[in-house]
């Protein structure tokens, strides 16, 4: 169970990016994060594993105090929590393979990792989250001579590495044309359905939201203005979240 208990953030010069948010995700959930762009989802992703730090508020994990632990603490409890970034996050001048076995940084000797060696069963692991994502056979490809939906699987199969309990996924598929975002978000649902991680998710598209997610949150301005199900959201509470000149797509 996560639990995101008040929490708050407010950049340099006052911006409250969120405003006393709380929600439970129950293990094994697919949540959707919906939102205008500057809604808070992006910060709200990042504060669950503290690439960004909260202000105020809680998150807890199981049980554990996320927001109270130390960098040391932190490093353990990240190997656990996988990151799918809009704009994938690559080093383009590397191997895709280099790029997916950086999902073990967390596992071996921060030396061996300088100096990219990694053991074998790690290599042989990484080729098989090529293949599960579909693209084993441009292993050993530069990650800039990959299409945009290739690079984010190469994203995915990177945090498969940590062999996740929890998958955040931010604004995966904003960059990719439809047909991408789905095969991307068909993977998301993959791992969530078939190895029981919880995924949390920020989307733009409501067609996205009621094929793919159990369950919604929406943050309006920071503040948590909807909870439930992707059904509930009617053409009310749609105009609470996006807001009243907003049409409705889907």
């Amino acid at each position: 169970m996560l639990q995101i208990k008040n929490l708050t953030k407010i950049y340099d010069g006052g911006v409250k990016a969120l405003d006393n948010v709380s929600f439970d995700v129950p293990d094994g959930q697919f949540l959707a994060v919906i939102g205008l762009s500057g809604s808070g989802k992006s910060t709200l992703l990042r504060c669950i594993n503290r690439l960004i730090e909260p202000t105020s508020g809680q998150i807890l994990w199981n049980g554990e105090d996320i927001t109270a632990a130390s960098q040391e603490e932190m490093r353990r409890i990240r190997r656990k929590i996988g990151m799918v970034f809009q704009h994938f996050n690559l080093v383009h001048r590397s191997k895709v393979i280099t790029n997916v076995l950086a999902g073990r940084l967390g596992y071996v000797n921060p030396a061996w990792s300088l100096i990219n060696r990694f053991p074998q069963e790690d290599i042989d692991k990484a080729i098989k989250q090529l293949e599960r994502v579909g693209i084993a056979e441009k292993a050993y490809q530069r990650a800039d001579e990959l299409s945009g939906g290739q690079q984010q699987r190469v994203g995915i199969a990177r945090a498969l590495m940590q062999d996740p309990k929890m998958v955040l996924a931010d604004e995966p598929v904003a960059s990719l044309d439809p047909v991408l975002a789905h095969s991307i978000m068909s993977h998301l649902e993959d791992i969530n359905k078939n190895d029981g991680v919880c995924v949390l998710c920020s989307l733009h598209f409501l067609d996205l939201v009621h094929r793919y997610a159990d369950r919604v949150v929406a943050l309006n301005e920071g503040k948590l203005v909807f909870e439930g199900l992707p059904t509930e959201i009617d053409d009310k509470k749609f105009k609470e979240i996006y807001g009243r000149d907003a049409e409705r797509v889907g």
